[in-house]
């Protein structure tokens, strides 16, 4: 820094009083009103442009202009505060950047901002961010806020980092300057008031005067945050006409629930003002409360006002609390990452800041306002398990599910206050980390979002369940699909929707689990039974329980008859029938003492409870409102079969092709060649799809591949498919893609392979490959999102043809794509197949490829 050099503020006896200004000084004016503010900045520039410095105007107030290009060669830029903090705050930064060193700056009032962020704590954030890459950079800068106005901790929190801090009084038309902070300067008389006559200053160090001087001026009193203020104003407008009622409404849910779109137009159809209260009291700090939230609060209204009340007994109340996008953004600031976080939200710096910051994420500290807030939150849940969970802005909305890109973690909640709060802490960390996570990177980048305002709220919710000996979990959880796009036959109704179901916490019905199954219910029929063998109907359903552990502390697996066996205040036949036969064999093998073996089919509950025709009108009544498929995830408790309680816990639009126009398959006869050919098991809709590429792994080579050599074989299959991303690709492997387990399948990122537009999955169950479209698993959004057409291969059963030899006349087109390939060239086949078709009608069940 240039700590000799001094610096005219233009008045020239003050410069003598605070001893002149210094390159790198941030100087903040506090002031009654704008015309105030300009008397002091016109000295300054006249001054700045007589020493021929770049003066720099940022121009984004609601006031008039304080400078013109009629004043000199100045710059001004103009910044919309409207887009948002992360957007406005990293323009300035970049345009600070461009014009380098020892330029000289005005920006407008920063109370004006309040106008489009509603927020105090934001702009003091902006001051932080900004005010430091300002001194680095050797520059001169005038701030002004209005006096009265903001919080004590905005105030307080601009004095720490500014280095001239100055009060601009104006009492019976004459102006006092009274300095608060002059940095690394001081003289007797500095921190008295100034009366200030053209360029000659008098201080004011006679008591009497001071005291009559004082005694004119308003001391500021402690303010709401202006956020605080608005919604104390709303709930005044609670007593008022519906027009202003439905005005403040509007208003409100503009700046707590997001900018205007098809979620927030059916939020103003559905919420009154009454409701964004109370959502707005349940949030700590400011900002949007994000989509996952908004997607959970707007199912649950619309289930709510069904004119035949038919929901309302059976949806379990939330008390569901969420942490306002600007937390995230003061975690970021007051760690001092804002920097990094510019540099990450370059193309050049996308990738390459991410790891960094996602670790630093993980490491930082929050300001003692939110701790507090934080702490009594935890107050409220007391013992009671908590889930924390993403809720980014672009999440769970249409077009953007981001389903499994960030985080959400289970907090058990046990042990002292303090050790609750340290677990509770660490889960919004790395929730916050999660935005950096490569998967949730290249979703971003692959949409075309990656410089969008992402901001990261957080959604806490009490976990629904109950305790059961040492665990905790509810009887069920699952998600549900308004449309049931993957039917088996002909008898069934896609539009009555589905369910993937599991016993205890959902996570197993959402992620792809090693060696097991999730029970699919199909609800126009939900006694129907997949197709398989009769002996098979054990192996192929859900063997283990997700639970959270009380004495653990965690979040555990556990057997499912071992959870099962907790059970004592139901009839567990609801969930799952006796294994008689294994029962018998045990008893026969002189086994006593140990859980009586269950198969988990929950017969009872789809056959004798109402349930799935709750679940099913459920979804048809949020499915129509929404204009759209949608996806839930939720919860149920029961008393017995017919007293029970949906806890609805995510909605979301469900992207999907559609039926399209109808297609005429083509007619061929038994002994016609073709390379698929098979009725039901897949989904995508009507197609016909001519096919360049067919990407296909064999099945008994890559069974004997080691495990290592199995995901080589997934990182080549993902170079290939991002090289063809701009062909028609069909992926044809064993198993399960993108399973984390590579005995199962092949273990593919949904990123490497995105780009293709057919996915199969081939079962050869003597080598373990099993094909489960998880439905409503990450993985299944992600097709679904992505548009990919997807088929379960069953090779060997009736009315399938599926023969490889098919391919065996075109070349390994694969050294095209990866050198040195001689491990792989009998694993994978590449063939350029630009004269096959794929041919599929959902409606008669029946594909095709030839």
């Amino acid at each position: 820094m240039s700590a000799g050099l001094k610096i005219s503020t233009g008045i020239h006896g003050f410069d003598q009083t605070i001893d002149g200004l210094r390159l790198g000084d941030n100087v903040v004016w506090q002031v009654d009103d704008i015309k105030s503010y300009q008397e002091v900045v016109d000295p300054f520039v006249k001054q700045s442009l007589q020493d021929e410095r770049k003066v720099i105007y940022i121009r984004f107030g609601n006031h008039e202009p304080l400078l013109s290009k009629d004043v000199g060669s100045i710059t001004i830029y103009h910044v919309n505060a409207e887009n948002g903090f992360e957007s406005f705050a990293t323009e300035i930064h970049r345009l600070i950047e461009k014009e380098g060193k020892k330029a000289f700056y005005v920006f407008d009032r920063l109370t004006d901002l309040l106008s489009s962020w509603c927020s105090d704590l934001m702009i003091g954030n902006f001051f932080r961010v900004c005010c430091p890459y300002l001194y680095e950079l050797d520059t001169i800068a005038y701030f002004a806020l209005t006096r009265n106005v903001h919080t004590y901790s905005t105030i307080a929190r601009i004095r720490e980092t500014t280095q001239v801090l100055l009060d601009l009084y104006q009492v019976k038309d004459d102006n006092y300057i009274h300095p608060l902070k002059v940095w690394e300067r001081y003289s007797p008389t500095m921190f008295f008031p100034h009366l200030i006559t053209g360029d000659e200053v008098k201080s004011i160090t006679a008591s009497s005067e001071a005291a009559n001087l004082f005694a004119n001026i308003n001391r500021m009193e402690e303010r709401p945050d202006y956020w605080d203020s608005l919604f104390a104003q709303a709930r005044e407008d609670l007593t008022k006409d519906k027009t202003v009622q439905e005005n403040t409404k509007k208003k409100l849910i503009k700046l707590l629930l997001g900018e205007q779109s098809r979620m927030i137009d059916l939020c103003e159809q559905y919420f009154d003002l009454e409701d964004i209260l109370q959502i707005a009291s349940r949030e700590v700090g400011t900002g949007f409360i994000g989509g996952k939230s908004v997607g959970m609060l707007l199912a649950r209204k619309i289930l709510a006002k069904d004119p035949d009340d038919r929901f309302r007994r059976y949806i379990e109340a939330h008390d569901s609390f969420f942490i306002g996008s600007d937390i995230f953004y003061t975690y970021i600031v007051q760690n001092g990452w804002w920097k990094q976080r510019v540099k990450q939200k370059t193309k050049a710096g996308y990738y390459h800041y991410a790891e960094d910051l996602r670790e630093k994420l993980l490491a930082g500290s929050f300001p003692a306002n939110v701790r507090e807030q934080f702490m009594q939150m935890l107050e409220y849940f007391g013992q009671s398990p908590i889930i924390v969970r993403s809720s980014s802005l672009l999440e769970d909305n249409f077009g953007n599910a981001f389903a499994g890109k960030y985080e959400s973690v289970f907090c058990v909640n046990q042990g002292t206050p303090e050790e609750r709060y340290q677990a509770f802490v660490q889960a919004i960390r790395q929730v916050y980390a999660s935005t950096m996570n490569k998967e949730a990177l290249d979703y971003r980048m692959n949409r075309g979002l990656f410089e969008k305002d992402e901001q990261m709220a957080i959604l806490v919710q009490r976990v629904s369940g109950d305790h059961y000996g040492e665990y905790f979990f509810p009887h069920t959880a699952g998600v549900g699909n308004s449309s049931n796009l993957y039917v088996w036959d002909q008898s069934v109704d896609m539009n009555a929707g589905m369910l993937r179901l599991v016993f205890g916490l959902g996570t197993r019905a959402v992620d792809r689990t090693v060696d097991d199954y999730a029970r699919i219910v199909t609800l126009d029929d939900p006694s129907r039974e997949q197709l398989m063998y009769a002996e098979d109907q054990k192996k192929f359903a859900q063997q283990g329980v997700d639970v959270l552990s009380i004495k653990e502390n965690e979040l555990l697996s556990i057997k499912l008859d071992q959870a099962i066996q907790e059970i004592d205040d139901l009839d567990k036949q609801l969930f799952a029938s006796v294994d008689l036969e294994a029962d018998r064999r045990l008893k026969e093998l002189g086994y006593h003492g140990i859980p009586t073996p269950h198969v988990l089919n929950f017969k009872q509950l789809l056959k004798q409870s109402h349930f799935p025709k709750i679940m099913k009108e459920a979804l048809a009544t949020i499915s129509k409102v929404y204009d759209y498929p949608v996806d839930i995830e939720f919860t149920a408790n029961f008393k017995n079969k017919d007293d029970f309680q949906v806890n609805l816990v995510q909605c979301r639009p469900l992207q999907t092709r559609g039926l399209g126009q109808s297609v005429t398959i083509e007619k061929i006869a038994s002994n016609e060649p073709c390379y698929l050919q098979t009725e039901g098991n897949f989904m995508g809709g009507n197609v016909r799809l001519p096919l360049d590429y067919i990407i296909s792994i064999d099945i008994e080579k890559y069974a004997a591949c080691s495990e290592q050599e199995k995901y080589t074989v997934a990182r080549q299959v993902g170079t290939i498919t991002r090289a063809l991303k701009k062909e028609q690709v069909m992926l044809v492997g064993p198993g399960r893609w993108g399973t984390s387990t590579p005995s199962l399948g092949v273990p593919v990122h949904f990123s490497e392979i995105q780009h293709v537009d057919v996915i199969c999955e081939v079962a050869s169950v003597s080598k373990g490959f099993v094909p489960e479209l998880s439905y409503g698993s990450h993985f299944f959004q992600d097709i679904v999102e992505s548009n990919i057409f997807y088929v379960a291969i069953f090779e060997g059963n009736k009315d399938v043809r599926y023969h490889p030899e098919y391919l065996s006349g075109y070349d390994n087109e694969i050294e095209t794509w990866i050198k040195n390939h001689k491990a792989l060239d009998e694993i994978i086949h590449v063939a350029k197949v630009d004269t096959i078709e794929l041919q599929a009608d959902i409606i008669e069940q029946k594909l095709l490829c030839r």
